[in-house]
């Protein structure tokens, strides 16, 4: 059984509260658990010391057992010394997605188009404004 240190939601609609508890990692969220470890409320403000309390020698039991904990609670456990969780990097981040791209080369080619007609359009009359000039002049010689 594979054992997971993770949060489980209680509180109303939109007013979250978190247990933190350690359970079988097939269990659902909110379902049954081994034994609760700590609490997590979001609502507190950060620096409030309610906002994460941990039964610290509990934790560092399932830990040194094998309890893996989740993205968020690896968070917490770092934020409060207990656990060290080495930081990521998504270097993908700021990067748009395949349909923001697409969309993006779209209204370029888009643009390209335009300009090239209007290019076109510019050149156009000009070109046949010349003879147009010239047949006039030879008019006003005659």
């Amino acid at each position: 059984m594979s054992v997971s240190i993770r949060l489980s939601r209680g509180g109303a609609k939109k007013r979250p509260y978190y247990k933190i508890v350690v359970s079988n990692s097939r269990a659902p969220r909110d379902g049954k658990y081994l034994e609760q470890v700590g609490t997590y409320n979001p609502v507190l403000p950060k620096e409030d010391e309610n906002r994460v309390r941990l039964v610290e020698d509990r934790v560092r039991y399932w830990l040194g057992v094998g309890a893996q904990p989740t993205d968020r609670v690896a968070r917490l456990l770092d934020k409060a010394g207990i656990k060290e969780r080495a930081a990521t990097v998504n270097a993908q981040k700021g990067e748009p997605g395949q349909k923001a791209k697409d969309r993006a080369e779209e209204k370029a080619e888009k643009l390209r188009e335009a300009e090239e007609a209007a290019a076109a359009a510019a050149a156009a009359p000009a070109a046949e404004e010349a003879p147009a000039e010239a047949a006039a002049e030879e008019s006003t010689e005659a």
